[in-house]
């Protein structure tokens, strides 16, 4: 009894009801599963039409073909020649894996190489991108980029021109306010109110027109509206694209610069612009006196200056480094920014020139220019010292010693007070125009990010490192 499909005999016999044929239970039970049909007649057949066959339990004799000598060395002979053939197509497929291996190390090699020259003249193009002067001209040693000179519009040019002969005119005519602060004022100046932490990592903190109004974004990319009167956040902003690294108002909206590079306007709490000529973090904003034309400075080496009448891009100039701060002169001519390679750069407004350049020990940290048009103040990275120029002249003037690590540095309206920030505490400077000296009229341990001056200089309004606003005026 024999199983129809392997013709040995069956371990599990059963037979087919329909054919009557014997099979190896296994076999027939795969081939149905697969077929579902008789092997052997091709009729229709099912698991069920199977009979178990009952059959002694005897061991099986061995197969006729190996009780002899010559049918032992047959079945050897046919191993060896199996064996033989294995070992023939284990040898092709090794052959086979070897040349694609190589192919795919070819293939790897090259797209190494393709890399490396793409990495290479992509540090070429950085390198002479940052050896474009700001005027356009290309370097004369080398092989850095040559670009136009940028010019702003006809319109805008127009602006500048007539913001300067307006308020050029009357700088050196103007007095100080009846009710300004006077140094006996701002020498009782002492710690009067102070928020809640409201943004971490907050890096500024711009007041509006009214004095009231205090913008303060953080790392979180959401920002908020402080007000001094009501002493709590009156609005929420949610700003995106990366943390917010400076703010500024501009009439009634706010501007914010992200770490991302993308300058972004609010108006009513609404956003109605976003800019991102940026290629890198921006990381300062300025706004020129006319209020129409908004910069802002990155870590790509660039200025971008912005028309807010018609809400679009004027210009982008690349310089030769990584620019940190940036403000515009109170007459709106000039503009200066200060770059990681611890130069203060002054461009003219209508050619694009640079006009004037003023070295500090490190990477500029902070500046501003004196309302007195003539002066400009600057720190740099880590610094305890203010550095101050006159533009006239284009020499140093003066080197204030602060005894502590210096943030942020603000003149006040009149130009004869200077503010100072930093972790160890607040400071304000006094010029003399009678003696023609300074002193020094306040120092406090309150310790600051940034600063600046309230109404009529009646107060100082100050962010900490925790992001906690605090008020420094005179007591009642």
């Amino acid at each position: 009894m024999l199983c129809a499909i392997s013709g040995e005999v069956p371990q599990v016999p059963v037979a087919s009801r329909k054919s009557g044929n014997v099979f190896e239970r296994s076999l027939i039970e795969a081939f149905i599963q697969e077929n579902g049909k008789d092997p052997v007649t091709n009729e229709d057949l099912r698991v069920d039409d199977l009979v178990d066959l009952k059959s002694p339990k005897v061991v099986r004799p061995r197969p006729p073909t190996l009780t002899s000598i010559p049918s032992l060395l047959s079945v050897l002979q046919n191993e060896w020649d199996a064996l033989a053939l294995e070992h023939y197509a284990l040898k092709q497929t090794l052959t086979q894996t070897r040349q694609e291996l190589s192919t795919a190390l070819y293939q790897h090699d090259a797209a190494v190489r393709v890399i490396a020259r793409l990495s290479r003249e992509r540090d070429e193009a950085r390198d002479a991108l940052s050896r474009i002067t700001v005027n356009g001209g290309a370097t004369s040693h080398g092989d850095a980029m040559q670009v136009d000179r940028q010019e702003l519009s006809t319109t805008l040019i127009a602006k500048v021109e007539a913001t300067q002969e307006k308020l050029s005119k009357t700088r050196r005519k103007r007095v100080v306010p009846d009710d300004w602060v006077t140094s006996d004022v701002v020498q009782t100046f002492k710690a009067t109110d102070k928020s809640r932490p409201l943004h971490s990592s907050a890096r500024s903190i711009p007041l509006d027109t009214s004095g009231d109004l205090a913008l303060v974004g953080g790392a979180d990319s959401s920002a908020g509206v402080y007000s001094i009167s009501q002493k709590k956040l009156v609005h929420g902003l949610e700003v995106g694209n990366g943390a917010i690294t400076d703010a500024i108002w501009v009439g009634g909206r706010a501007v914010f610069g992200t770490s991302s590079g993308n300058v972004k306007i609010f108006e009513s709490g609404t956003e109605v612009s976003n800019f991102n000529g940026h290629s890198g973090e921006v990381t300062a904003l300025a706004v020129h006196p006319s209020k129409d034309i908004l910069a802002s400075v990155g870590a790509d080496k660039s200025y971008i200056f912005y028309d807010l009448t018609s809400l679009t891009q004027a210009i982008q100039v690349y310089t030769d480094s990584c620019l940190t701060s940036a403000e515009f002169h109170p007459d709106g001519h000039l503009f200066a920014a200060g770059g990681v390679d611890g130069k203060v750069k002054v461009y003219d407004m209508k050619s694009g020139a640079n006009a004037a350049n003023f070295d500090l020990s490190d990477s500029v940290q902070d500046l501003t220019f004196s309302e007195n048009g003539t002066w400009l103040a600057a720190v740099s990275k880590a610094s305890t010292t203010v550095s101050i120029w006159d533009l006239r002249k284009s020499t140093q003037i003066k080197v204030l010693e602060v005894g502590g690590q210096i943030e942020r540095v603000r003149w006040d309206y009149t130009g004869q007070f200077l503010a100072i920030a930093g972790p160890s505490g607040l400071a304000v400077q006094q010029y003399s125009r009678s003696t023609k000296e300074w002193s020094e009229l306040l120092r406090s341990a309150e310790p600051a990010v940034a600063l600046e001056w309230g109404s009529r200089a009646q107060s100082l309004v100050s962010l900490g490192p925790d992001g906690a606003v605090t008020i420094l005026g005179a007591e009642s």
